[in-house]
């Protein structure tokens, strides 16, 4: 595929590769715990764990998956005691979900692992990185509609309940 200014050329064919990259290490970093869960159930378990409890309708609008779909795999990650259903207030319509204490602690070691792998992998590589460098990274984070780490860590911390 020929790269051409419109579509960010060289850069954006690295950042592919890059998400290629991290998805094969949450992937690997799932695969070595005993606990059965796919990349979107962990996707499920770390937005509960960076934005605290939401509607089930919320979550699926955010995974862009039909409610059916979320309803089916927050079963799955409910049998297995990740996630909480509950009501809020006056309002028996709405699903909330959270995170359980083991939810939590698995989004952490997963977590902890991952960083892990990267460390050993930019050190292999050599990398380093600028503050100006270091600035760009964030702001792609933020622009992704991530938090930065400090702040994700933070809300780690107090995601169970």
């Amino acid at each position: 595929m020929a790269n051409s200014p419109a579509d960010g050329g060289e850069l954006v064919d690295v950042l592919l590769a890059v998400s290629r990259a991290m998805a094969g290490i949450a992937a690997r970093s799932l695969a070595a715990l005993d606990v059965e869960v796919t990349l979107t159930q962990y996707r499920v378990l770390v937005l509960l764990s960076a934005d605290g409890p939401q509607r089930s309708v919320e979550m699926a609008r955010e995974l862009d998956v039909a409610p059916s779909t979320l309803t089916r795999m927050c079963d799955r990650l409910e049998r297995k005691a990740l996630v909480r259903r509950f009501h809020r207030g006056h309002d028996r319509r709405s699903i909330w979900l959270g995170l359980t204490p083991a939810g939590r602690d698995l989004v952490g070691v997963v977590m902890r692992a991952r960083r892990r792998e990267l460390a050993e992998l930019a050190g292999a590589a050599g990398l380093t990185a600028s503050p100006a460098a270091l600035a760009l990274l964030h702001d792609f984070v933020r622009a992704a509609g991530e938090l930065p780490a400090d702040e994700w860590w933070r809300r780690w911390e107090g995601s169970a309940g």
